[in-house]
């Protein structure tokens, strides 16, 4: 009887979540496609003209691909960084090797919001303010801390003895990475780059502050722009997010396998 109701109680609050979670997703759904939406959930009167106003906007073009822009070459740049700095970590034995990873574990939980006001003034200073370089490569040394604990352990899983198998077969240290341990590491690069490139197409606060000029905003910027002063146009805020959010859906579908691969792969830290 007391399984029972456990089991009751369980089920409950999995439906309270669920409905929480799938309502405001219903809601932006059915708004997207309703010629006069507001913040109720019902029967669209059903247009495809929020779709049409924002696909047929060129700034919301420019904006899709700044965000891009930034969050692909923060992907590329925090791989190609987190690996060097993971190699020695996992390869090598380091006398304070487990305070180090321990204090990296410790930064990603810092709130980004708590370092912007001294980072705005740092780039007015350096002259990197209104700049999509310099937005990347602050969201690249944000990101570093998590993305080098992920790769550490990812790298724990590629035996040291295959490389060392290639070093006797008369391959130098950058052949045996490049043939051994990244062939290996597939499934966990995909993984940190995905992580990568969704943290950063989501990233609002970092490009409102670090970019002023309107052509430069990213899609995350743009959407802000639908909440005008006195009215919302919530049929196209609706039909920009469904769009926005189709990187994300896509690039989860098609890699998914390699994230599955990436995190099975992922163990326990050494040293």
């Amino acid at each position: 009887m007391r399984e029972k109701r456990n089991k009751i109680i369980a089920y409950a609050a999995l439906s309270i979540i669920a409905v929480v979670f799938l309502l405001p997703l219903c809601w932006v759904v059915l708004a997207s496609v309703d010629a006069t939406a507001n913040l109720s959930v019902k029967a669209p009167d059903f247009t495809l003209e929020n779709y049409k106003s924002i696909l047929t906007n060129k700034s919301n073009y420019l904006s899709f691909l700044n965000g891009f822009i930034i969050s692909f070459g923060q992907s590329v740049l925090v791989v190609l960084l987190a690996g060097l700095a993971a190699y020695p970590l996992s390869r090598y034995e380091m006398k304070h090797k487990k305070l180090f990873m321990l204090s990296m574990l410790f930064m990603t939980s810092l709130p980004i919001a708590t370092i912007m006001v001294p980072v705005y003034k740092m780039f007015l200073t350096v002259k990197l303010y209104d700049n999509l370089f310099g937005v990347i490569l602050f969201m690249t040394a944000s990101s570093m801390p998590y993305s080098i604990w992920m790769m550490k352990n990812f790298m724990d899983a590629v035996p040291m003895e295959l490389e060392e198998a290639a070093w006797v077969d008369g391959a130098g240290k950058l052949r045996g990475i490049q043939k051994v341990i990244v062939p290996l590491m597939v499934p966990g690069i995909f993984t940190i780059a995905i992580y990568t490139f969704s943290g950063s197409w989501g990233n609002f606060l970092v490009p409102f502050i670090l970019i002023s000029s309107s052509e430069k905003y990213p899609a995350a910027v743009t959407l802000y722009q639908f909440f005008g002063t006195h009215t919302v146009s919530y049929g196209l805020l609706a039909s920009f997010s469904i769009i926005y959010a189709l990187p994300s859906i896509i690039l989860y579908v098609l890699t998914q396998r390699y994230m599955s691969k990436g995190f099975s792969m992922q163990g326990g830290t050494k040293g």
